[in-house]
């Protein structure tokens, strides 16, 4: 990943996170240590490793202080229930030298990003309870009435697939323009099918009882060790809504036989799994256009994504 991601991004730069470390109350704390930006830098948050311990995450774009402040305010409710390390938040600092959004200091976890499965590894029937469990722990956590009414917590991710039916139709369009690259390789004509007929479900219009969802359970945000989930990272799309979304993971970092170990220990349903798959094809061409220049390792694990989907469809 190199260079701008968005229209609207921010300036930010190791000199800026240095200027503004010297505005917290702990500024001496932090003098010293060295500061570099990370290379595992994410696209909602540019990341910059402070020390040995510590990661500084900044907003890349106008409005990012709304995630800054919801992860301060529930990742510590959250966290505690979560069969897996969470980063600690530190402290969070606000706007200044001309950057308008607040930002955060965060402990540092080691581990490794996961990958997507390759032909002849054995089975992640491992990571799939784990992953299972993460996602049990954030379904049967309370939703306390304020979280209820924090518009912080309400994302599109939450609410009925179909309500992504005219986004969708514009990510296919999009993705049209790179059929013949040889790094695309997903069959649109079967995405599509597989979307309309995932469309004349009734229950794609229909919301499922709220719950906690972390939002963006995927490879960028997930860090594993020896085969082991260790951390779930990244809590900005953290919401109360329609938990469907986070079963996608299945598809982009499962094998077929862990997929059915990890819906067994959902007991998802039939057509809450069609839904998740719905879901799974919905981002894989959300991201492929917008970040085929600048992301593409995101864009050939979506499209990962969609393969899987398209195959267990065709199995089932």
């Amino acid at each position: 990943m190199t260079g701008r991601l968005h229209e609207d991004e921010l300036d930010v730069d190791e000199h800026l996170v240095r200027r503004l470390l010297g505005t917290l109350p702990s500024a001496g704390v932090y003098a010293d240590l060295p500061l570099r930006r990370f290379d595992a830098t994410g696209s909602t948050n540019a990341l910059f490793r402070l020390g040995t311990d510590l990661l500084v995450r900044v907003p890349r774009q106008p409005g990012g202080t709304e995630t800054i402040e919801k992860e301060r305010r529930w990742v510590p409710y959250v966290a505690p229930h979560l069969p897996a390390s969470v980063p600690e938040i530190i402290e969070v600092g606000d706007p200044g030298f001309g950057y308008p959004e607040k930002w955060s200091v965060v402990r540092f976890l080691e581990g490794d990003r996961p990958v997507v499965p390759v032909e002849g590894e054995s089975p992640r029937h491992d990571l799939a309870a784990e992953l299972a469990a993460v996602v049990a722990a954030l379904g049967t956590l309370v939703v306390p009435k304020e979280a209820r009414r924090d518009p912080a917590l309400q994302w599109y991710r939450g609410r009925p697939l179909a309500s992504l039916d005219g986004d969708m139709q514009a990510f296919l369009r999009d993705s049209r323009g790179l059929v013949g690259h040889p790094d695309f390789v997903v069959d649109l004509g079967a995405v599509e099918a597989a979307w309309a007929e995932t469309m004349r479900l009734p229950e794609a219009r229909r919301a499922k009882e709220a719950r906690w969802y972390h939002g963006d359970l995927n490879a960028e945000n997930l860090l594993v060790r020896e085969g082991h989930l260790v951390a779930v990272l990244d809590f900005g799309g953290l919401s109360v809504g329609d938990p469907t979304i986070d079963l996608v993971v299945a598809w982009q970092l499962l094998d077929r036989p862990a997929r059915i170990t990890f819906r067994e220990a959902l007991a998802v349903d039939d057509v809450t799994w069609s839904l998740a798959r719905g879901w799974a094809l919905v981002l894989a061409m959300m991201v492929t256009p917008y970040y085929w220049d600048t992301m593409r390792e995101r864009c050939l694990r979506g499209q990962h994504m969609a393969r899987e989907a398209l195959a267990d469809l065709s199995a089932d």
